[in-house]
């Protein structure tokens, strides 16, 4: 059998290239003889860069930036390939970033996108660089990239004038930006978003996200009105209608930080879908017998523009099946298949539980690959 390993990274636990290379070893336990192609994947989230760079080449340019908790620096990358310069938002303010003892609403009100903004003004200054890619996932903030905006030009500021502190709860005071956000006229961003979110509301930043970045129900309901401020100043700042930031797909993703950059001209695609293009994946799938994938946790936002529904697209497309190994798994059979998924199955529950598979990832993975080798192969 010929088979393609497209996963994305597993939740903080593997990145996409380890869960790739545990999901190979376990299958070939059982089948030695199977043509396996790892091609490990992203959707805009973690793990975006070091796929792109992988499939692209490039250049990858070191940055120390303002980290989304206490100000404290953290390293980052862009790369650069040709004129395009591609950004992870989360090695800036990713969610891996924030130990998850200090995931809790305060925090989850302070978290700040300003390392992102730092990010994009470093690639900005590259004189050759007319477009700039900014993966969108896996963010510890529900700011609406105001930090970011910030280091723009766009400081949000108080009734008094004074500018206010990082973090989406502070955005709940304010009243308007010092000026809109500027970059030079050659640059133009594009949002790879790995959800379809709108910025407020029951599926938007703060209701759906929220909680994972250690924000409670009160929490969830301050910064959902915070974000509703300050995307009013931010409408004004930039000649646009409020109820259009507020209500665009794709505007609640990492944060809020969609809005921000749609805010600035940014054209949305879809994460997923852009790697699948530059990653070659059709192609690879072209020849392929039967295709795996899989990340941390098959869910319903997994239907909502993520990596799976974009492997799952291209495999039914071709009439292949389509297999999901993820950490977890809640989506039913019926929505599974209508995404294109053949059968998804749980690494916790292979592995009896979810401690279980967390104490050893790669091997409990493998473990479930290997098991599935044997069933598939009969």
């Amino acid at each position: 059998m010929r088979i393609v390993i497209a996963p994305d990274s597993y939740g903080g636990t593997l990145s996409a290239p380890e869960a790739a290379a545990a999901i190979a070893e376990g299958w070939r336990r059982v089948s030695p003889g199977d043509e396996l192609r790892e091609l490990p994947l992203a959707d805009g989230g973690t793990g975006f860069l070091d796929v792109l760079h992988t499939v692209l080449g490039g250049q990858l340019l070191q940055v120390q930036v303002t980290g989304p908790l206490d100000g404290k620096p953290v390293d980052a990358a862009w790369l650069k390939v040709d004129d395009v310069a591609y950004i992870e938002m989360a090695q800036a303010s990713g969610l891996h970033l924030v130990p998850k003892e200090h995931r809790d609403p305060a925090r989850a009100k302070a978290a700040s996108s300003r390392g992102v903004g730092e990010l994009i003004a470093a690639a900005a200054a590259d004189s050759e660089v007319s477009r700039i890619v900014v993966g969108l996932g896996g963010s510890a903030t529900t700011d609406a990239g105001a930090a970011a905006l910030a280091v723009l030009g766009a400081v949000p500021l108080d009734e008094a004038g004074d500018p206010l502190p990082d973090g989406g709860g502070a955005l709940a005071r304010c009243a308007r930006l010092a000026g809109p956000p500027v970059l030079p006229e050659r640059v133009r961003l594009v949002l790879a978003a790995d959800v379809d979110n709108p910025l407020l509301g029951q599926h938007g930043a703060a209701a759906v996200f929220g909680p994972q970045k250690g924000a409670d129900e009160a929490a969830v309901a301050e910064l959902d009105a915070a974000l509703g401020r300050y995307a009013e100043a931010l409408a004004a700042a930039v000649h646009q209608d409020p109820a259009e930031l507020t209500t665009a797909p794709g505007g609640g993703a990492a944060g809020g930080l969609g809005a921000a950059l749609l805010a600035c001209g940014g054209e949305r695609v879809s994460g997923a879908g852009l790697v699948r293009e530059l990653s070659g994946l059709d192609a690879a799938i072209e020849s392929a017998d039967l295709v795996l994938t899989g990340e941390g946790s098959f869910d319903w936002q997994s239907l909502r523009g993520k990596l799976i529904t974009a492997v799952a697209e291209s495999a039914a497309a071709r009439g292949l099946p389509c297999l999901v190994l993820a950490g977890q798994v809640s989506v039913g059979r019926r929505e599974a298949a209508a995404a294109g998924v053949e059968a998804a199955y749980s690494v916790a529950e292979h592995a009896g539980g979810v401690d279980a598979s967390m104490a050893d990832p790669a091997g409990t993975l493998a473990a479930l690959a290997e098991d599935l080798a044997g069933q598939w192969r009969r």
